[in-house]
Parts: structure tokens; C-alpha cells; sequence
């Protein structure tokens, strides 16, 4: 279909206006954009309350004051996780983790969302959410031991009420809408008791919005009205492959097929992604069903550390998100009001480097795990087959010991 094509199958030879410029023109452009919705190239909404040069915005939707202590809050936040990624990063290059998933440039979309929380909302993750997993108060050194591969995740997921990391592309989506539907049926949706209800947040990545399973989650969620908050991190790049080629339309919008609202949210904005995911949780909570927020950021290191992303995108496009870097327009901003000097932010510095150095020398710390803990969960219950396996185990490495000795 041409650019002047009103609809599919339209008569051209009777076109009255194949110029495209009269009013039966522009009706007939909008009526196809209410049915069809707008056209792919037109610029989707953005919500921001603070630009990335560090000036305030007002929305007329999301806007809300904050108080000093907050933004200081996300401001340490941000500082201490990004430190914990540059970390992590390091330490898996000296051979101390076997992998890392990076989030450089994605910590305001993540302690946005994550301080946005109630105690009772739970959270489930991918394998990147370390921002989130800090503002549940999992310790730092849980994530670094999945790495490392000294277990496969060793936090309690319903003391933290944050589930394990999640390896398959998508699939905890599914369980986000499970467990927001067994929270219906606990009584704890929609009371208006705000100690007592509670909503699920899901957290996946651009490239897990073409999974099936993501999709199925999308049409469960809305079938069931689960209190469920979708949470697309669209960092613009599925390992190699950009968003233009994942999707004609703004991730958002794909909400609108399913039933129930989406919005675009700066995800280098930790303020309006603060007040986005906020109000959404809040909907959850009180039965409206679920929403999909995607927070528009950008993966500024790599997919892990195995990847090379100079293979695949331009350093350009680094340099330009870079003046947008979500730490460095909230502390323009604080400097500017005159809730940060120069002392309080050393004090951070020195925080931070007494983060790394815990992190460091805990992560070489840790005890290599006995072999045949790799079946102690891997079901609730110990099966027969199992059982076989874990004895059959035992006997094999018992011989390499019978042999040295």
C-alpha cells in the first residue's frame, strides 16, 4: 500500500484527491488512524520529569513532588549499583566470575522501579535486574555467587518477595501472571487496605516482548484482570539485533492489542520512572487489572560479558546516550538546587569504594560448593530417578578418592 493509499483495497482510479492534499484527504487520514491507530513513524509520548540536562519537567498524569531525602536516595542508589556492575565486570575479567549481565546505563529504569515497591509487591526478574534485587534488599553477593557458579541462587525468594534470576528469555512473565492470580484468590487484591494489597511486577527485556511466552502472559493477564505490572526495560538491542527489527510499533502501544494501557516512560529518568511504575503498582493493587510500562533506556555496556557490541552498532550511538547518563542529570539537578555540595557527594565516593572492596574480597571468599549439591533442588521432593542419580553420583566420586588414597 502507498503512502496515499487510505485503505487496502481502496479504488485508486476514483481517488478525488490523489495529491493527497484536500480535506477528503485529512478525513479520510483520520479515520484509518481511529481505527488503524496512528501511523508507524509518528513520535511516540514520552513521560519525563527531568530532562537529561537536569532541568524539571512537569505531567500532567505522573507528576509528583519529592522530597530531598528521596533524590538523594536515588541518587546513592544508582551510584552503588552502577558500582556493583563496574565491579562484577571486573572481576569476571580476572577469571573470578564465569559471566555478567551488564545494566550500565540502565539504573535509573531499575531503582525507579524497584523504590516504587511496597514491601508486600513482589518482583520477578530477569538475570539483569540487580538494581531491583538491591532495592529488595537481596544481598549483592547472592548475585555475584550465581555467577560465579557457586549456586544457582541462594536468597529466600518470599523473605525478599524477589523470585530467582530467570535464564529463559521470558518465561518468568508467565509466573508473574500466576502469582498475581493466586494473589486474587488470597484475598490480597483490591481490599483498599494498603498494608494488605499487593501487586506483581514482571521485568523482561525488548528482545523477550517476541517471546510466546510473553505474549501468553499478555492475554492471561488480561483475561484474569491480574495485578500485574509488565515492565519492558527497552534497552534497543536484543543481544544483536536493534528494535527496528523487532517491532513496526512503539512496545508500549502493543498493550493496546491485548486490552490494557501502556505507557512510555524515559527509562534514564529515575524520576518518571519512579512515578509511572508508582501509579501502575497502584492500579494493580486495587484491581484494575494489568499495565505495560516501557521504560525507553539504553544498554550502554555489553549483552554480558561474552558479548562484543562493537561488532554490531555504532560507537556514535554510545556517545549520544552517554548525555543522557540517568546519574549525571539527577546530580546536575541536585547540585543546582542545592541539595548535594561537594562533601556529601565524597562521602558517596568513599561509600562506594568501601562497596567495591566488600564485594571484591567476598566474591574470592566464597567456598567452592560440594558436587552433589547440584541435586539438592531440583525438585520440592526427591524423586526415585533422583535419588538414583544422586547415589549413583556419589559412588563415581567416591572412586576418584578411593584411587588417590
Amino acid at each position: 500500500m502507498s503512502q496515499h493509499d487510505p485503505v487496502v483495497g481502496a479504488d485508486r482510479t476514483t481517488d478525488p484527491d490523489p495529491a493527497g492534499e484536500g480535506p477528503e484527504r485529512v478525513a479520510t487520514t483520520q479515520a484509518f488512524e481511529e481505527v488503524f491507530g496512528p501511523a508507524r513513524d509518528s513520535e511516540p509520548e514520552l513521560v519525563q520529569l527531568l530532562t537529561p540536562e537536569g532541568e524539571r519537567q512537569h505531567h500532567p498524569l505522573f507528576d509528583q513532588d519529592f522530597d530531598a531525602d528521596t533524590l538523594r536516595g536515588f541518587y546513592r542508589d544508582m551510584v552503588l549499583v552502577r558500582r556493583l556492575d563496574t565491579e562484577a565486570t571486573a572481576l569476571q575479567r580476572h577469571g573470578e566470575l564465569g559471566l555478567w549481565a551488564q545494566l550500565l546505563g540502565q539504573e535509573a529504569a531499575q531503582i525507579g522501579a524497584g523504590r516504587a515497591l511496597r514491601a508486600q509487591d513482589h518482583v520477578f526478574p530477569t538475570y539483569r535486574e540487580h538494581g531491583v534485587a538491591w532495592c529488595k534488599g537481596v544481598d549483592p553477593l547472592r548475585l555475584l555467587a550465581i555467577f560465579r557458579g557457586v549456586d544457582q541462587g541462594a536468597w529466600d525468594p518470599e523473605a525478599h518477595h524477589f523470585g530467582l534470576y530467570t535464564i529463559v528469555i521470558g518465561a518468568q512473565t508467565l509466573h508473574a501472571v500466576g502469582y498475581g492470580m493466586g494473589m486474587q484468590r488470597d484475598g490480597v487484591v483490591g481490599t483498599g487496605d494498603p498494608d494488605r494489597d499487593a501487586a506483581v511486577i514482571a521485568h523482561f527485556g525488548d528482545g523477550a516482548s517476541s517471546q510466546g511466552d510473553v505474549n501468553e502472559a499478555f492475554i492471561f493477564a488480561a483475561s484474569y484482570n491480574a495485578p500485574v505490572v509488565f515492565f519492558c526495560q527497552n534497552n534497543q538491542w536484543a543481544i544483536s539485533e536493534p528494535i527496528e527489527r523487532q517491532s513496526r510499533i512503539p512496545l508500549y502501544q502493543r498493550a493496546n492489542g491485548f486490552g490494557f494501557p501502556g505507557v512510555r516512560v524515559d527509562g534514564n529518568d529515575v524520576l518518571a520512572t519512579y512515578a509511572v511504575t508508582r501509579a501502575a503498582l497502584q492500579r494493580a493493587r486495587e484491581g484494575q487489572g494489568p499495565t505495560f510500562v516501557e521504560a525507553y533506556t539504553y544498554r550502554m555496556g555489553a549483552h554480558t560479558t561474552t558479548d562484543d557490541p562493537t561488532r554490531y552498532r555504532l560507537n556514535d550511538d554510545v556517545e549520544r546516550w552517554k548525555l543522557r547518563d540517568p546519574i549525571k542529570r539527577l546530580e546536575v539537578y541536585l547540585r543546582r538546587n542545592g541539595l548535594v555540595d561537594d562533601a556529601w557527594l565524597a562521602d558517596l565516593t568513599a561509600e562506594a569504594d568501601e562497596f567495591g572492596r566488600t564485594l571484591r574480597e567476598g566474591c574470592k571468599s566464597m567456598p567452592d560448593p560440594a558436587p552433589a549439591s547440584m541435586f539438592d533442588h531440583v525438585y520440592a521432593e526427591e524423586t526415585d530417578e533422583l535419588r538414583a542419580e544422586r547415589e549413583g553420583f556419589a559412588a563415581y566420586h567416591a572412586s576418584f578418592e578411593a584411587g588417590v588414597s
